[in-house]
């Protein structure tokens, strides 16, 4: 087991309670007639800028619909989803995509990194696919943050798994986005590797003022949040500020009458 540590919450917004990206009256259902199921029940959330929220619940409960609807890459049956002032349900496929690529970053489970590419190649390649080039002195800041400066050079075949997400959290960062997405980003890390990947999520909230949603189920991953949102039957049940791993696993117990595995890293 991981032992959580108290980790300093200020947030990279310097006090600003300004919403990056809201939802209203959210509505996603599956199938029709008896077998419509509905993964997301009326959903209202406001996720602030300049801070790290998790997004959390059992299995089934609607927590990863809910950032994929925010962040654009899933539809809704009814409601409304914003980024910053712009609504994006609606939107015509082209306009979204270019939304999420200009405006929006991605971290998975799943690393994916192109192996014919070095950490750096892998790193600015959304920027090179669009045509921009990468901001250098805010890029250094990035590599900095996340602890890849001697890495630059290697392949990811040549990187633990634990370095091979940090360039994919690197990757995210790069193009300075209004908004990160991470969907089980530790997933995939053993409890080491997870926790320092944590804290480099949570540096880039505070020394870079990123915004950053995290599904996650791991008590310990959500005590790095500045706030915990609790999914249940495709509604939000509880907004937990400040959460440690001792009062997420509580949570959680009582939401679903079983135990998640506390690792350091998300199951």
């Amino acid at each position: 087991m991981t032992t959580a540590v108290s980790i300093p919450r200020t947030g990279g917004s310097g006090g600003r309670t300004a919403v990056a990206a809201r939802a209203r009256q959210v509505v996603k259902a599956y199938g029709t007639g008896e077998t419509r199921v509905l993964a997301l029940d009326n959903v209202d959330a406001d996720i602030e800028r300049g801070r790290f929220t998790a997004i959390m619940g059992p299995s089934g409960s609607g927590k990863s619909t809910l950032m994929h609807c925010l962040a654009g890459l899933d539809t809704v049956t009814s409601g409304q989803i914003f980024l910053d002032e712009t609504e994006i349900t609606g939107l015509k496929d082209k306009k979204l995509t270019r939304l999420r690529r200009d405006r929006v970053g991605f971290i998975f489970q799943a690393f994916n990194l192109l192996p014919t590419l070095n950490a750096l190649e892998n790193i600015t390649l959304p920027m090179d696919i669009a045509g921009r080039k990468p901001d250098k002195p805010w890029l250094d800041r990035v590599v900095e943050t996340v602890g890849l400066a001697d890495r630059l050079k290697h392949r990811p075949t040549e990187l633990s798994g634990g370095q091979q997400q940090r360039v994919a959290v690197a990757r995210a960062l790069a193009a300075r986005p209004e908004i990160i997405f991470g969907d089980e980003p530790t997933g995939n890390l053993d409890s080491r590797s997870g926790a320092e990947v944590l804290g480099f999520l949570r540096r880039s909230v505070d020394e870079l003022g990123q915004t950053i949603v995290m599904v996650t189920h791991d008590p310990v991953a959500a005590a790095y949040a500045d706030r915990a949102l609790y999914l249940a039957d495709g509604r939000i049940v509880d907004d937990m500020a400040n959460p440690t791993s001792e009062k997420v696993l509580d949570r959680m117990l009582s939401l679903s009458g079983e135990a998640p595995a506390v690792s350091g890293r998300a199951s």
